[in-house]
């Protein structure tokens, strides 16, 4: 066969979308009898197929051609591609180098060209990089603007899921993920290329479980899955695919399922030679550990997530409160919502803070964060983070000594989580509702809650959360409402130790026993330590 014959077998090869003849097909072919288009065909298949040195050289190769033969705009679109693809492996300062020259070479263009609109690409996320949101934001509408004069879907797919996911970011959630539905009706149109098409999958998975959006999650998964399996040999994207995929199963209950996809995605990406969500897999994967009770295994995983750039946060601190590591655990918490102030950061973590919170006895901040999560529950419009905020709010509610309100909440969020599908949360729920009813004197619905509750963590392989509640089962419940922590407290307190004795006892804060010490009065309705040592003594907790 011809070389004339090799490259119109290639051609056909990419068209076809048959990844793997094609990348073998180009790559066999000497470089003279390559055009710029094959240039780009061949890095676009070996980036898809993972071989992202083939990719530089390659788009390098674009480059040059395009300049050696007047062509301009196509060494800028090359320079830009460089520049992504570069940034993506963490080579942020050669990736810079071609951002430059794309740049320099556009200014120099007397026309309007599309690949000015790449150019405005690159500079957002550059923006993005530095955490200049604001700026960013301002760019993304340029880029759709371009791509819809020049008849260009892959710009106009990238600037609206650009300015989509800025706006979750800043809070504007519903208007947010209407703009990433918009910039996917032209991915799954085949409008898109195939780097473009799974990058705005990706991201757009990734921001829908952001703010707990799980219904659209689940949608879009369903179709990144597809859109992986149409392509065989397909290797970039399916390690987020699958990492996706875990987050579900684990949601609807098939833990051993989405530890299995998670280990998956790892596989992935070592193939790949790494990737920025690594960590993000690793971190995945310790929360799957944790709700199984494998607490050993969960902070392995936290730990290599962390290696690899993921903060390991709110799963570390509900590890550690597992593990009896309340004060550690409180820190944690306290120090992610000092740091996480924009409304989507905030709640990825309220729900783990309110937790922390009540088990650290500090009630009337958890109090407070159960209805920030509330509120934005309520503004986002997402029915995961709303049976979320309702969770929250029925335990600092029964911390707070409220059993009619908390089991008003917990009755909402067990029907919020019934309704996702998401028996594990749905039988946190009924714990809860369980307490509330014992708190308010309806023992025998108290035990039919707990005893569906623990069927579930049965079925489910939960074994922290079974062993809880078989206590809670087994009369483990203590008088008036109180705390196990409460409790050492209060015995500590009868037997005439003093704050700091106490904390040193106990190993808290003078601060915590004090928190402590408050909410033993209210919930116990007295007002000095004597009055609460007698009623320590009356229920013979002494």
């Amino acid at each position: 066969m011809g070389v004339i014959e090799e490259l119109h077998r290639a051609r056909d090869s990419y068209e076809r979308r048959e990844w793997v003849a094609a990348y073998r097909a180009l790559s066999d072919l000497d470089d003279d009898a390559l055009d710029a288009a094959d240039f780009f065909a061949l890095a676009t298949t070996a980036y898809l197929l993972g071989r992202t040195n083939d990719v530089v050289q390659a788009l390098q190769r674009a480059h040059q051609v395009s300049l050696d033969r007047g062509d301009r705009p196509g060494a800028v679109r090359a320079a830009y591609w460089l520049a992504s693809t570069l940034w993506q492996r963490g080579e942020a300062a050669v990736g810079n180098g071609w951002l430059a020259r794309a740049v320099r070479i556009v200014d120099g263009l007397d026309e309007e060209v599309a690949e000015r609109g790449y150019v405005c690409e690159a500079r957002l996320m550059s923006h993005i990089f530095r955490g200049e949101l604001g700026e960013a934001l301002a760019l993304a509408p340029e880029v759709t603007d371009y791509g819809r004069r020049f008849a260009e879907p892959d710009l106009v797919a990238l600037g609206l899921h650009a300015e989509g996911r800025l706006m979750i970011s800043t809070g504007r959630v519903a208007e947010g993920l209407g703009l990433l539905d918009e910039a996917l009706a032209g991915v799954m149109a085949g409008e898109v290329g195939p780097v473009t098409a799974g990058r705005v999958y990706c991201s757009t998975v990734e921001a829908c479980q952001e703010v707990s959006d799980l219904g659209r999650a689940g949608a879009w998964t369903a179709a990144l899955t597809r859109w992986c399996e149409a392509q065989p040999g397909l290797l970039a994207y399916t390690g987020q695919c699958a990492t996706h995929r875990g987050q579900l199963l684990r949601l609807h209950g098939a833990f051993a399922d989405a530890v299995e996809e998670l280990d998956l995605a790892l596989e992935r990406y070592r193939a790949l030679g790494g990737h920025p969500a690594v960590g993000l897999a690793h971190y995945e994967l310790g929360e799957t550990h944790r709700l199984r009770g494998e607490l050993g295994l969960a902070e392995a995983a936290y730990a290599e997530g962390i290696r690899h750039g993921h903060p390991g946060q709110p799963g570390r601190a509900l590890l550690w409160l597992a593990q009896g590591r309340t004060d550690e655990a409180a820190g944690a918490v306290r120090g992610l919502l000092a740091e996480r102030q924009m409304p989507v950061q905030r709640a990825q973590v309220l729900p783990a803070a309110v937790a922390v919170l009540v088990a650290a006895g500090d009630t009337d901040d958890a109090v407070d964060l159960g209805a920030e999560l509330l509120d934005l529950g309520d503004a986002f419009g997402c029915s995961a983070l709303q049976a979320s905020g309702r969770y929250a709010a029925a335990l600092a509610a029964l911390a707070h000594g409220a059993p009619a309100r908390a089991a008003e909440d917990a009755r909402l969020a067990l029907e919020l989580w019934a309704s996702l599908d998401a028996p594990y949360e749905e039988a946190r729920s009924r714990v809860v509702l369980g307490r509330a009813l014992r708190l308010a004197g309806d023992e025998r619905a108290a035990i039919a809650e707990l005893e569906t509750a623990a069927a579930a963590f049965t079925a489910l392989g939960a074994a922290v959360d079974r062993r809880e509640t078989a206590g809670l089962l087994a009369g483990e419940q203590h008088p008036g409402g109180l705390t196990a922590r409460e409790v050492e407290v209060l015995r500590l307190v009868a037997t005439g130790l003093g704050n700091t004795q106490i904390a040193e006892r106990l190993v808290l804060s003078e601060k915590t026993v004090a928190r402590h010490l408050s909410n033993i009065f209210t919930k116990l309705d007295v007002s000095s330590r004597t009055a609460a040592a007698a009623y320590a003594f009356e229920q013979r907790l002494v």
